[in-house]
């Protein structure tokens, strides 16, 4: 604590803030257990930055005050899912008016994919260095060596679309799944820019178990997955409204992709224990799933939840969403019924985007159906940490039909 005293007796300046040292203490025992001394010196930085006036490091001051905001949640009694992702250090949508990765759709996409191989690369990083006994990082449960070479194979394979997107597949190493491993972290780090967010920054575990490390990096992987299928599905809305419908079959077929692609994440997330997953899940109440924007605009754009839906406490944890809905937010199903009924997507053009529509539609139940199996073996009867009943719910939601218009059955198809 000695160098944050430092810093905030002198001149605090933002980019000589000790970052090193305070991530040291939170890590030597979890955010849930971190000494409320330092928590009150990092609230008063808090409010020392936010006294400053705007100069030229106002980015760097946004880092730090998005840091301490994340470091302070349960300080602050705001903890939740996003906080404990710490989604807008990452720059992924948690909320109304944040700063996102990529103002143009390529750029956004490309974005994306490097982040997704960053995040799995730092998280195989850990295993290493785990493994070689470099790090005292979450030293609670450590795997062994098989568990370790199996997460390499399925991070790999996770990031492996990314990276043939990014075009840089073929310069990753072959052979043994660790060689691999520490192979794309060296391509990770390449990916990373000027400017890009800090991942160090975003890895605040509550506890010191070894799988929270996996556990909170596969997660944000998922996030920044839903972010990039919404925003391809926002596309897919204002294509279908336009003069050019048919273009909308893209867009869908790139977010099935997306989704489709992902499994390998899932993988990689029930390599974790049980007993360890509820050792620091214990720390976790009141940060769940339920409360993920992102994935809430995909179920929303898709189409309009019923009332009994949007009043549950699956929207009421994300008001922004819920107050779109509410506020006429145009979704595939509808936009795609008005360019059928007027006349602007037709034969050809219209069996297409359906048969994209129903891809999608088994893509997401797909990925339902695996959280749901994923989250049994771990969770089994326990309830939520969102406030719900925990997998009953999702067993629930499963269910739920992705559009209205079309089934998961191919159309055009004989039927018999």
């Amino acid at each position: 604590m000695q160098a944050l005293i430092q810093w905030l007796s002198g001149p605090a300046v933002p980019n000589t803030f000790p970052y090193s040292p305070v991530l040291h203490e939170f890590h030597l025992s979890g955010k849930h257990f971190v000494d409320k001394s330092l928590l009150s010196l990092l609230d008063s930085a808090r409010r020392t930055v936010a006294g400053q006036p705007p100069g030229s490091d106002d980015a760097t001051s946004r880092e730090l005050t998005d840091f301490l905001d994340v470091a302070l949640d349960k300080w602050d009694g705001r903890y939740d899912y996003r906080s404990y992702l710490a989604l807008r250090l990452l720059r992924l949508p948690c909320g109304a008016g944040e700063q996102t990765l990529g103002a143009q759709p390529a750029d956004a996409r490309r974005a994306r994919d490097q982040l997704l191989v960053r995040l799995v690369a730092d998280t195989l990083a850990f295993e290493l260095a785990a493994a070689a006994h470099t790090t005292e990082l979450l030293p609670q449960d450590r795997p062994g060596p098989e568990v370790v070479v199996k997460r390499c194979r399925l991070g790999i394979r996770a990031v492996t679309p990314a990276l043939t997107r990014l075009g840089v597949a073929d310069s990753i190493a072959t052979g043994h799944p660790t060689v691999v491993a520490a192979s794309l972290h060296t391509i990770a780090d390449d990916l990373a820019g000027p400017g890009d967010p800090s991942l160090r920054l975003s890895m605040l575990p509550v506890h010191v178990t070894h799988d929270e490390y996996l556990f909170i990096r596969v997660l944000q992987g998922y996030e920044c997955l839903f972010a990039g299928v919404a925003d391809e599905l926002r596309a897919a809305v204002t294509t279908l409204a336009g003069k050019t419908p048919s273009a909308a079959a893209d867009r869908l077929g790139y977010a099935s992709d997306l989704l489709r692609t992902a499994g390998p994440l899932f993988s990689l997330l029930a390599t974790m224990r049980s007993e360890s997953f509820r050792t620091f899940r214990q720390y976790t109440e009141g940060a769940s799933a339920i409360q993920s924007r992102s994935y809430k605009m995909i179920e929303s754009l898709c189409r309009a939840p019923q009332a009994e839906r949007l009043d549950s406490v699956a929207y009421l944890s994300v008001p922004e969403v819920q107050a779109q809905v509410r506020g006429g937010q145009p979704t595939i199903d509808e936009t795609y019924r008005s360019a059928v009924s007027d006349g602007r997507l037709t034969g050809a053009a219209d069996i297409l985007v359906q048969r994209q529509m129903a891809a999608f539609a088994d893509a997401l139940t797909q990925w339902r159906r695996t959280h749901l199996r994923v989250a049994v073996r771990m969770l089994g009867s326990r309830p939520g940490t969102g406030y719900t009943e925990g997998t009953p719910y999702l067993a629930a939601v499963s269910t739920l039909p992705v559009f209205t218009t079309v089934t998961t059955e191919k159309p055009g198809a004989d039927q018999s």
